[in-house]
């Protein structure tokens, strides 16, 4: 394996972590693997949960999210995975059954930035409307 392919793969490990964390719930765990200027996009136009947020945000939405969930944490799969230079695409699936009753089980396209072995930026694509009518609608 060469220097590039190494770095390649160093990054999807990133991810894997991150994700891994993310999933058992360690909002602090997610936040250490975070760069400090670290951010998060999510699509879509649903207020109080689309947008960008920088780390301290993006964990302040964790925290207030993690009591809605039976176990306390939303898992995130990763399904497939590609990298080039610093870019780590993630294909994956959700899965929380919320204490309401509600599952929230989506899809999902994440875009993971990485350098020096954090990340600096993600983009999340997924279902907005399957995420309004879990968490938003009546």
């Amino acid at each position: 394996m060469n220097d590039r392919s190494a770095q390649l793969e160093a990054n999807k490990e990133v991810v894997r972590q991150f994700l891994a964390v993310f999933s058992a719930g360690d909002v602090e765990g997610v936040l250490q693997r975070m760069h400090p200027s670290g951010t998060w996009w999510v699509s879509g136009t649903i207020e109080g949960i689309s947008g960008t947020y920088d780390r301290e945000q993006f964990g302040a939405l964790l925290r207030s999210v993690k009591d809605a969930y039976r176990t306390g944490a939303l898992r995130i799969i990763p399904t497939e995975m590609t990298a080039e230079g610093s870019r780590v695409a993630v294909e994956a699936e959700s899965y929380g059954e919320l204490k309401n009753g509600r599952v929230y089980n989506c899809l999902y396209h994440l875009l993971f930035i990485v350098t020096e072995g954090r990340i600096v930026a993600v983009k999340e694509y997924l279902d907005t409307k399957h995420l309004f009518d879990v968490f938003v609608g009546p």
